[in-house]
């Protein structure tokens, strides 16, 4: 392949970053647990206040796949703040289509994030990665990353939207 380019997302997108999300959710065989929309992703991330932020790769129109898509890969992240190490960049999503990996495509995106990240005077990066997925997770310990559910003993809970509502009403 000739050359692809690593750009930040814009509003019309939507409907590439949602197939990139759903593409990703199916080989974690989880597919189904998403109910973003197209909408969702345009005022979440494009509004007048984003909660996320997306870069995107994207190759010529000669390489496109098959169906036509020029958009390949994406790594959807956000900042978030540790009361002991102040700024952090969380990486909530990174994926290359399976036909474009190896070409560094997922490397330049993951290049393109650090630098944010040291631009932004972040102190680190963090990301979950599927306990099964050995790959990624020698791919990531490759780069220095740290498991910290293993270092540091900390577990990743969740408090569902229904709970939410209730604690919020509760007199």
């Amino acid at each position: 392949m000739a050359t692809f380019t690593v750009r930040p997302a814009c509003g019309r997108d939507c409907a590439d970053i949602l197939r990139l999300i759903k593409e990703l959710a199916r080989y974690e065989e989880m597919e189904n647990r998403v109910k973003l929309t197209e909408k969702d992703l345009l005022e979440d991330g494009f509004g007048e206040r984003p909660f996320y932020h997306c870069l995107l790769a994207e190759v010529p129109a000669e390489y496109a796949t098959c169906e036509g898509h020029t958009i390949v890969g994406y790594a959807m992240y956000f900042y978030t703040y540790d009361a002991w190490i102040g700024k952090i960049l969380y990486l909530e999503d990174f994926y290359v289509m399976e036909k474009f990996r190896g070409l560094g495509i997922g490397s330049e995106i993951l290049k393109k994030i650090s630098q944010t990240a040291v631009q932004d005077h972040c102190s680190s990066m963090h990301f979950v990665v599927a306990d099964w997925n050995y790959r990624s997770i020698n791919f990531y310990k490759k780069l220095g990353a740290t498991d910290l559910s293993k270092k540091e003993g900390w577990s990743l809970f969740e408090i569902p939207k229904k709970h939410l509502v209730k604690m919020a009403n509760e007199e």
